[in-house]
């Protein structure tokens, strides 16, 4: 069981469920961008533009592992 688990991560449905929870992530920091315009606070406003470019990063990097698995699948060319 702990195998499995340990190669979960690295697996196409680890992935996926990876981006999954990343682009929620993002609704997130949308919430807090619109707070933070609506109150004029400008550290909370540049602290939500880090927050996104670490999440645009991150699906970037999850997107690349991804198609990494499916070069090696025949299947997908």
């Amino acid at each position: 069981m702990a195998k499995k688990a340990k190669n979960f991560k690295k697996s196409k449905t680890g992935l996926y469920v990876s981006l999954a929870t990343t682009a929620f992530g993002a609704v997130s920091v949308a919430k807090q961008a619109k707070l933070a315009r609506n109150d004029h606070d400008m550290l909370r406003l540049i602290d939500s533009a880090v927050s996104a470019a670490a999440i645009v990063t991150g699906l970037a990097i999850l997107y690349r592992e991804l198609k990494r698995l499916g070069d090696d699948d025949v299947l997908l060319g």
